[in-house]
Formats: structure tokens, sequence, C-alpha cells
């Protein structure tokens, strides 16, 4: 469905996108994960032929998006970060209009129209008005809107930012259907449980290169451990304790509020912070998640 090599994005002396390698197969849910700023929208709009490339191969749906964007783009579903939905129609009348700038009968706009307000739980407001929506029922409606032409790529570029976990799961549970019934999704996120929910498979990108590619399980197994032990020992104590737990665990991260302990066990490495005579104030074992890859692979220090 996508193919891109050596995919580059220049502005000016900025490279926004720096000669990447990614492939996405039919069917499948392929996921951008990065911090703000890597370079997920910028490669989301060459893919969606809105945007030419400044250097490297790139083909969607068989084309290349420089010399066939209406066709790539007259198959292609997007939903964008910010809802763009015309405010003075209603949810109904909104997709019945995006349907038609696809020079798709009316008569089946309508159709199409009510199969997807039912899709997207939005049935009983088919005739609010957008303004008079939710920002949960506005981001459903947002995406049954991308699949009115019946897309053969769906691309949703951060597709749950700023809603509530209500809202949040919700539109995964829309998202999941869509995948059932082998729609091939391209998604952009900076939340790691949904790239865990979505994506089958992604890549991770920061500073527009890619740090590294499979699925989730695969990226923990890679990059990470089984199990993590959280210790807080107090602010002014956790570098001493750090030192006492050097050959502890797998991998050892010290953080101004608490000292982190990778290993495949976390009961164990508890034990043995206890054997050591230490005492932290709070522990936990949790599992390790692709939160964790994440952070080793772009760092913790806030990008604006």
């Amino acid at each position: 469905m996508v193919a891109a090599r050596g995919l580059t994005k220049r502005f000016g002396d900025f490279v926004a996108v720096d000669g990447i390698d990614f492939e996405v197969a039919p069917g499948e849910s392929f996921g951008l994960l990065g911090p703000n700023g890597a370079g997920k929208s910028t490669t989301m709009r060459m893919v969606g032929a809105v945007s030419a490339r400044s250097g490297g191969d790139l083909t969607v749906l068989g084309l290349d998006p420089d010399d066939h964007g209406p066709r790539i783009r007259a198959q292609l579903g997007v939903v964008p970060q910010e809802d763009n939905l015309d405010g003075e129609l209603t949810a109904r009348g909104n997709l019945v209009t995006y349907g038609r700038y696809f020079g798709i009968p009316r008569s089946v706009c309508a159709q199409r129209a009510t199969e997807l307000l039912d899709f997207a739980q939005l049935s009983e407001r088919a005739d609010a008005k957008v303004d008079e929506l939710s920002g949960g029922m506005k981001r459903r409606l947002t995406i049954a809107r991308a699949l009115v032409n019946e897309p053969r790529l769906l691309m949703l570029d951060e597709p749950t930012t700023g809603l509530d976990p209500q809202a949040r799961h919700i539109l995964w549970d829309r998202l999941f259907r869509l995948k059932e019934q082998g729609t091939t999704l391209v998604v952009t996120t900076h939340f790691m449980d949904e790239a865990e929910q979505l994506c089958e498979r992604l890549v991770v990108v920061d500073h527009g290169q890619i740090m590294a590619e499979g699925s989730p399980a695969e990226l923990i197994r890679r990059y990470s451990s089984r199990e993590v032990a959280e210790l807080r020992f107090g602010t002014d104590r956790n570098e001493e304790a750090a030192r006492v737990l050097a050959e502890v665990g797998d991998r050892l991260e010290i953080l101004p509020d608490r000292v982190l302990v990778y290993a495949s066990d976390g009961e164990a490495i508890l034990e043995q912070v206890a054997a050591r005579g230490l005492r932290p104030t709070t522990s936990l074992v949790r599992r390790s998640s692709l939160e964790d890859v994440f952070l080793r692979l772009t760092g913790r220090s806030l990008i604006e």
C-alpha cells in the first residue's frame, strides 16, 4: 500500500524527514510513533499526496504521489489532527456533502451516511449541528467522514488527542472494527497505549529518523525487559541507592523522583534491594511497556 525508500523532506536548511525507509502491507495497521516534532505529520502529508518530497522514492497504492496526486487522494481516507468539520451543517450533512466532493451520487451518499452514522454511534445525533456535538462525537464523525469514499487506505494523524479516556476507548473500538474488516490503517500517535492497542507494527521516529521498527511486543523484548521495579528512596537518596544497586537487574535508570530497575523478575529485584539493606519509601513491580522503549530510544527531555 505504501513503500518509502530514503524518503526526505526539507524546509530550507531544516531536515524534517531524514531518509527513512518503511512499507505498509494491505490490511495492516501501521503506526508512526514519536514525540512532537519528530516528523510524523510531515511524513503523513507526503504519503497523502499533499506535500511533495524533497528526495527519495515513494509509492502510495502503487503510484507516485508527485505524478498521480488526485488519483491517490481519491482512494484515501484522511483524519487530520484537528477536526475540520463544517460547524453549520448537521452530522449527516457533513457526510453527504463530503461524499459529493468525490463525485458520489447523492442517493449513495445518503445511504452511506446512514451506515456510517450507525458505525460511529451517532445515529441519534444525525440531525444535530456539529457545533452541538462533544469532542468525542466530533472525532468519531471525522473518522466516519473519512470513510465516505470507501478508501483503500485510512490515515489517522493523532486520532485521540484531547479526548477523555471514555471517548478514546470508544474510538479505539471503532478503529479496531475497521481493522477486522481489512481496512489498511496508518496511524501517527505519541500515546504509547494507543500504539499498543491499534498497531500490529510500528516505527519509532525521532528527529526525522527511524530509531526502531517492529511489533509492540518485539520492541519491548528488544529494547526493554519483561518487568520494571520502580523504587523511591527520596530525591536526596536516589543517587546513593543507585550506586548500591549498580549490579542488580539488566539495566538501571535514575530519575529525579525514583530509580528504575529493568529485569526479567521484578519481585526478585525487590528481594535483592532488601538484602542490601535498602528501604525504599515506595516500590512497585510492573510489566515493561512500549513507553519504556519510547523513552529509551527518544530520551526523556522535553521537545518544544
